[in-house]
């Protein structure tokens, strides 16, 4: 249990580091989207390791979006 705990605390640090990263104009969002999805990846398996289903469909939810906008910024 401890470990998914980790997991999440990891994946929360990625997506704050990627809002950081957002707040800086010559930061570009190619690099901040893979750090949204992963720490998305990250909270999706704690919140499956505490049976949370609302959480369960808010990542999944967060993590398709994510992987589609870095798709597309990667097409640019």
């Amino acid at each position: 249990m401890i470990t998914f705990k980790i997991i999440g605390i990891i994946g929360l640090i990625l997506i704050i580091a990627a809002n950081i990263l957002t707040l800086k104009k010559k930061t570009r969002l190619t690099y901040s989207y893979p750090l949204f999805t992963l720490g998305g990846i990250g909270l999706l398996i704690y919140s499956i390791s505490i049976n949370d289903l609302i959480f369960i469909i808010l990542q999944a939810a967060f993590i398709v979006i994510t992987t589609y906008e870095t798709i597309i910024t990667m097409k640019k």
